[in-house]
């Protein structure tokens, strides 16, 4: 079973591979490292603004998800008037996206879902009924 701080420190270490970081000193260099992408990343946007990505993400969740995710790494994330609830567009260069943030978002997500797969499970089977599992096929 998997708890609320295993949970945590998963993501933390997920977070720290894509930063490269594993000690504290990694993680504030990579801080400093990051910082300076942003900078990079906006220096350059002045200049030409990087291109519009639209992700269509299935649920509230995957869309908070991505949404803190965007803006830890300093984007700004918006819809357009008239775009589902779980459309969200990133300017951001496409190498970054491809290479970062979007690895990183699915690695994050699959830990998420996981752990919350575990836990809706445990509580049914505490709560409601021992028995969760899937309905059986039948014929027909």
């Amino acid at each position: 079973m998997t708890t609320e701080f295993q949970l945590r420190e998963k993501l933390r270490k997920i977070t720290a591979l894509f930063e490269g970081a594993t000690t504290a000193g990694e993680r504030q260099a990579a801080a400093a490292a990051m910082e300076r992408v942003r900078q990079a990343l906006n220096d350059a946007a002045q200049k030409q603004p990087p291109p519009e990505t639209k992700f269509s993400l299935a649920d509230q969740w995957q869309r908070r998800l991505f949404l803190a995710l965007c803006r830890r790494h300093g984007l700004k994330p918006y819809r357009y008037k008239g775009q589902r609830y779980t459309t969200v567009v990133v300017r951001a260069p496409r190498a970054f996206v491809d290479q970062t943030l979007w690895p990183e978002y699915l690695a994050l997500q699959e830990a998420l879902y996981a752990y919350l797969t575990e836990a809706t499970e445990r509580i049914i089977r505490e709560e409601v009924y021992k028995d969760a599992g899937e309905a059986a096929e039948q014929a027909g």
